[in-house]
């Protein structure tokens, strides 16, 4: 079959959980004997283009910057969207399947234009679903047109897939082809080696820093435990419009000594860090999926997670087992599911390793891939 993925960004030149995805998925569709090819913004130097194993990639669209404050910019989607018409207007019929992300909202809106005249399928992840009230949130009083044209995005005809039980209904609920289809997983590794946790014990942020990650909850957080355990240590990995308000935070709690910032780092530095942590802590009140819940517990290290409404992350820990859920999104609760981390020590590590071996088959990418692959030799 000819699939397109359609994303507008492309890891590793940009880094996050849907950009390691959709690479992943071409790749294994290209794998599986499918001619695939991945449609996106172009971000790379002409003398370093892309080289993916059985994938054409095209970009549709220019270089360009994709956040500003710490939110998505309107106009690099809008030009992707443009640039995916135009492709489409051309070229559509050399495609049998789109698999595209619901958000950017103008792809979808593009090729479902098109698929009329061009009469490829189309297939949707949707990694999250955004409330009415997050939209206004979000964009104020624009956020009538986020709600809006979500929910036409929804009303296209298509194959719908989430990652997550919370965003699987509200898909449904705003009109999206029932059943939504929950795929299993996006892990593409293994486990890792055992490790020992670092001493004194080191809990571990890694991310962007912007408002929805709640990176000044931890800080908070973090000086609570650190007036009862003065030797516990955090590092904060990571770069966003909220550095400096959280190096300011950090200077004027009197933490720069327990509190390491390195910025954006080499990978290398960044797993070191997380073998050895004491916990992984992710306070955002944001996640589609949780993939650092899996990516943790596949170092047998647990993970602290905090509730949201539109936080499908804590559907993956087991308090107690692979890490804790804290009660709510207070500092000093944060401070207490990050206490019980440290002091389940390396007994909590073997059962956190044991929740990955007992869970490693239902989170990897292979059985996503594999229920995609039925579906698209399904009639």
């Amino acid at each position: 079959m000819r699939v397109a993925v359609v994303y507008d960004c492309l890891f590793p030149w940009t880094i996050g959980g849907a950009e390691r995805w959709y690479r992943n998925l071409a790749e294994r569709l290209a794998a599986a004997g499918h001619e695939v090819t991945y449609l996106t913004l172009r971000q790379w130097d002409a003398s370093n283009p892309p080289n993916l194993p059985g994938v054409r990639v095209v970009a549709v669209g220019p270089r360009m910057g994709l956040y500003a404050g710490g939110k998505r910019r309107i106009w690099p989607p809008l030009r992707f969207g443009i640039g995916l018409f135009w492709h489409l207007l051309r070229h559509g019929r050399r495609y049998d399947r789109l698999h595209l992300a619901s958000f950017p909202f103008f792809s979808l809106l593009a090729a479902a234009l098109l698929r009329p005249f061009s009469g490829y399928r189309i297939a949707v992840d949707w990694h999250e679903v955004w409330t009415d009230d997050y939209w206004r949130a979000y964009l104020g009083w624009l956020g009538w047109l986020g709600i809006a044209v979500q929910r036409l995005c929804a009303r296209v005809p298509q194959k719908a897939y989430a990652f997550s039980r919370l965003h699987a209904a509200r898909a449904e609920a705003i009109g999206c082809p029932t059943p939504v289809t929950i795929l299993p997983g996006e892990y593409a590794g293994s486990a890792y080696s055992a490790h020992p946790a670092a001493v004194p014990p080191t809990l571990v942020y890694a991310g962007r820093l912007i408002p929805e990650k709640r990176v000044s909850l931890l800080v908070d957080a973090f000086a609570l435990l650190a007036a009862q355990r003065p030797e516990v240590r955090l590092t904060i990995f990571g770069r966003g419009p909220e550095q400096a308000a959280i190096e300011t935070q950090i200077a004027r709690r009197g933490l720069g000594e327990a509190i390491r910032r390195p910025g954006f780092v080499a990978e290398a530095e960044i797993e070191a860090a997380m073998a050895e942590a004491a916990a992984i802590v992710q306070p955002s009140e944001r996640e589609g999926y949780g993939m650092v819940v899996v990516e943790a517990a596949a170092r047998g290290v647990p993970v602290i997670v905090v509730p949201a409404p539109d936080n499908a992350a804590t559907e993956l820990v087991d308090p107690g087992e692979n890490g804790f859920v804290a009660a709510d999104a207070t500092p000093a609760a944060l401070a207490e599911a990050m206490a019980a981390a440290i002091d389940g020590g390396d007994a909590l590590r073997a059962r956190t390793r044991a929740w990955f071996a007992a869970n490693a088959a239902r989170l990897s990418i292979a059985g996503s891939t594999a229920q995609i692959l039925a579906d698209m030799d399904a009639p």
